[in-house]
């Protein structure tokens, strides 16, 4: 599956947190099973229904993988699971971190194995869905997105959620979650992710101007750096070009370049075409 979402500047969606426990901005961060997770409330024990049956066994986890190395608020939350089921559930949790960046379809795999043993559990089923995402695959990322909220997740899904319905041909759809509660209450980069996915739902609707104006509120700081602004800026200078603004362009795209410390957009490539 390839990931055709545009609008974003990026080698690859990111938007989440690895499975080994540290929370990273996107590049959505070498994303899998995210640090934070539902909330802590009293569930009954699941029983053990596949954890041995080969049909469910998935991909080969690699031995050196341990559960021991998934953040400690996820594994917190398989303890309504067997102990083998757990770790099991674990391990493939975080060989889907490690493999999201580099292999996403191989990401997704280990993350459908660890739903197939758990697939009441937030975390679980928000680590399938940003995998989904990674692949670009948003029907189901989408599916899953909204089942880990249903479920309880405290991670900040909504503009993943909305960058999925961009996915799926529905950019009205984004626009109106961007206008909800949940939405106001977003703040720092949470808010700068949504308020990029929202510019390019706009840009899909042929609204340049309008989404010129949610990405310039508040105003932008060109000395900012980091994934999220570098994000930004490059949806930004993406744009004004569609609004044949190429001086002030190519000037974002420098200015996104230069935040761009670990390498998450294309912005020198896009440099270099407009000079």
């Amino acid at each position: 599956m390839q990931n055709n979402q545009g609008g974003r500047g990026e080698r690859r969606p990111d938007r989440a947190s690895n499975g080994g426990g540290g929370q990273q901005r996107p590049r959505r961060d070498n994303r899998s099973a995210p640090h934070r997770s539902g909330p802590q409330r009293a569930r009954p024990v699941q029983p053990r229904t596949d954890g041995d049956d080969p049909r469910h066994s998935g991909p080969p986890i690699p031995p050196e993988i341990e559960a021991k190395q998934l953040s400690p608020e996820i594994r917190g939350e398989l303890t309504t699971l067997d102990r083998a089921t757990a770790d099991a559930v674990a391990r493939h949790l975080v060989a889907a971190g490690e493999l999201l960046e580099d292999d996403p379809e191989a990401a997704l795999e280990h993350a459908r194995a660890a739903r197939a043993r758990s697939g009441r559990i937030a975390a679980v089923r928000e680590a399938v869905g940003i995998a989904a995402y990674q692949c670009g695959d948003w029907a189901q990322a989408l599916a899953e997105l909204r089942a880990a909220r249903r479920m309880g997740s405290r991670s900040p899904l909504l503009a993943l959620i909305a960058d999925c319905e961009r996915g799926v041909g529905r950019p009205e759809r984004a626009i109106e979650l961007a206008r909800s509660d949940e939405a106001a209450a977003l703040t720092g980069e949470d808010a700068d992710e949504l308020r990029i996915v929202v510019a390019g739902a706009r840009s899909d609707l042929g609204q340049h101007e309008q989404a010129l104006a949610v990405l310039s509120t508040p105003t932008l700081d060109p000395a900012q750096t980091g994934q999220t602004a570098a994000r930004l800026f490059y949806a930004y200078a993406d744009t004004l070009l569609a609004l044949d603004r190429r001086d002030e362009a190519l000037q974002w795209f420098l200015n996104a370049a230069k935040a761009d410390v670990d390498g998450v957009t294309d912005a020198e490539e896009r440099i270099t075409e407009l000079s």
